[in-house]
């Protein structure tokens, strides 16, 4: 089967993964593992394990078997009542509880994978502790994935970099599938918190420049205020050029299909819009997919079967 390894994070990742599981493929995501916010954070602070978040979403997605369903649900579940479990997520809870048991964060997600039944596997990027950082245009360091994601400075300043603090270094069986995939997909995910962190890893861009895979690009559907604000869709490539080190990617998917004038409107209120697929893509990708890869829904979300299909076309 071929090897086909997805890098980010985020709710999005839940989506294309669930697709990709329906294909004749062997499946890796190498997650994010930079949260501060949310029950991740909270228990990454208070238990000193990896924000389990991304890890969860993963996970779920890739469940399989006769009771995965009824796993997905119970995984995704966040206590809503008003004492002290109040926003954590049963996934997030259960997987810090095996991480005790078994004594670390790989044994733990093993466990979880042997329960749910995963499809393919599920490996963090990094097991090191490590905060995200945004330089914006002015020179502030916004400090920490949560505070970029939700910006309580101006979200109107552009960010200029992002780097790890401290340093991070590849999980090395990240590293491996990475070397050994057929193809590596990129996204689509929020950009400076759940894809670009992965890059600045260390070993991420030797084992990428090692690895013969096809790199596939998934163009993110909107903009998002803070991070992407009026960005086209050869702004994300280029940025994920820039800080994977690679020189261009061999495909880039970017949907061109119209949505529903209201949820445009509703995504207005959020300072957000649609992600153009702009000419100036084909600097910065050998081969351009585009079409209608929109799930008609009340959210802006990409439909994982026809992502899934443009994938085992390649």
């Amino acid at each position: 089967m071929k090897k086909v390894v997805r890098i980010g994070g985020g709710s999005s990742g839940y989506t294309l993964l669930n697709g990709l599981k329906e294909l004749p493929i062997h499946i890796t995501a190498v997650v994010n593992m930079f949260d501060s916010g949310g029950s991740s954070g909270v228990l990454r602070d208070e238990l000193g394990i990896l924000p389990p978040g991304d890890i969860r979403r993963a996970l779920a997605a890739l469940a399989e078997g006769s009771k995965g369903e009824i796993l997905r649900n119970l995984f995704n579940f966040r206590f809503q009542d008003s004492g002290s479990m109040s926003g954590h997520s049963f996934g997030n809870v259960f997987l810090a509880a095996l991480s005790s048991i078994y004594g670390g964060d790989i044994e733990g997600i093993r466990k979880a994978s042997e329960l749910l039944d995963v499809k393919g596997t599920v490996l963090p990027v990094s097991l090191d502790r490590s905060h995200i950082h945004a330089i914006l245009d002015d020179d502030t360091m916004i400090i920490g994935e949560t505070n970029i994601d939700v910006p309580k400075h101006d979200g109107n300043k552009k960010i200029k970099r992002v780097l790890l603090e401290p340093a991070a270094q590849i999980f090395s069986e990240a590293g491996d599938a990475i070397r050994a995939a057929d193809i590596i997909i990129i996204g689509p995910g929020d950009l400076y918190t759940s894809i670009i962190p992965n890059f600045l890893v260390e070993g991420m861009h030797e084992a990428l420049t090692q690895s013969k895979a096809k790199i596939v690009v998934i163009c993110n559907l909107m903009t998002k205020w803070g991070e992407t604000n009026d960005y086209a869709a050869s702004d994300m490539v280029r940025v994920i050029l820039e800080y994977s080190g690679l020189q261009k990617v061999d495909y880039a998917i970017c949907n061109t299909a119209p949505m529903d004038e209201r949820l445009v409107d509703a995504y207005k209120l959020e300072k957000k819009s649609p992600m153009l697929c702009d000419e100036k893509l084909k600097d910065y990708a050998e081969h351009i997919i585009t079409g209608n890869f929109f799930s008609e829904a009340d959210i802006a979300r990409h439909d994982p079967h026809k992502v899934a299909e443009i994938i085992a076309g390649l």
